[in-house]
């Protein structure tokens, strides 16, 4: 494989995982090869790589006369990942309050604002620039890195579950929570305030599973 080869599998990879992220590809649905190449502009070598990858990063199943598809997480699957995202965004949320700048909070509390005034479909990706703004206020790499690992998991969840005014309402809601504790520097409440909003967002996320 030339080199050229290996630059537009880069970029195969890259336009599928962004796609898949952001929604435009969602769990269940089916790759075919000759679909993303056309979609993608590429040819359909890029694209077989790209597919291999993500099947090697569990993202992607090679299902029996269907090919690739977009692995969808089981109702277990789901709580477990939620256990962890709990654990993580709890401790992220103590240890930003210890250790978060003022002007870090001010950004957040920015970008809290955007979520409550955008449609659901921007919001959602602004809530993920909010969550990850928690992790880097930790000033803790490890952290920031078991959350990255999580990604992958994160992605198959489904559409996002801020699909009305009224369900970012609460989450806005919940965030402020957070950050009310965090700018106080009050560890104990941020976590807990951390728990109880991925505990809501777990219980929309299975009525949504149970649809």
């Amino acid at each position: 494989m030339t080199d050229r080869d290996m630059s537009q599998g880069e970029a195969a990879y890259a336009q599928l995982l962004q796609a898949i992220r952001t929604g435009d590809f969602a769990p269940g649905d089916r790759l075919r090869e000759t679909d993303v190449a056309d979609r993608l502009n590429l040819s359909r070598t890029p694209v077989r790589e790209a597919l291999r990858r993500l099947e090697a990063d569990g993202i992607v199943e090679h299902r029996p006369r269907l090919g690739a598809v977009i692995r969808q997480l089981s109702h277990a699957e789901l709580v477990e990942l939620y256990e962890m995202r709990i654990v993580l965004e709890r401790t992220a949320a103590e240890m930003a309050a210890k250790h978060a700048a003022a002007a870090e909070v001010d950004a957040l509390r920015d970008l809290n604002a955007a979520i409550a005034s955008s449609a659901p479909s921007e919001a959602a990706a602004l809530n993920q620039d909010f969550h990850r703004g928690i992790y880097l206020a930790t000033r803790n790499r490890f952290l920031v890195d078991a959350a990255r690992a999580l990604n992958n998991a994160l992605m198959l969840m489904g559409p996002t579950t801020l699909a009305d005014q009224e369900r970012i309402n609460v989450v806005t809601a919940q965030h402020d929570d957070i950050l009310t504790a965090i700018a106080a520097g009050n560890a104990a409440t941020a976590g807990e305030a951390a728990e109880a909003h991925l505990q809501t967002s777990l219980r929309y996320r299975l009525r949504a599973l149970a649809r």
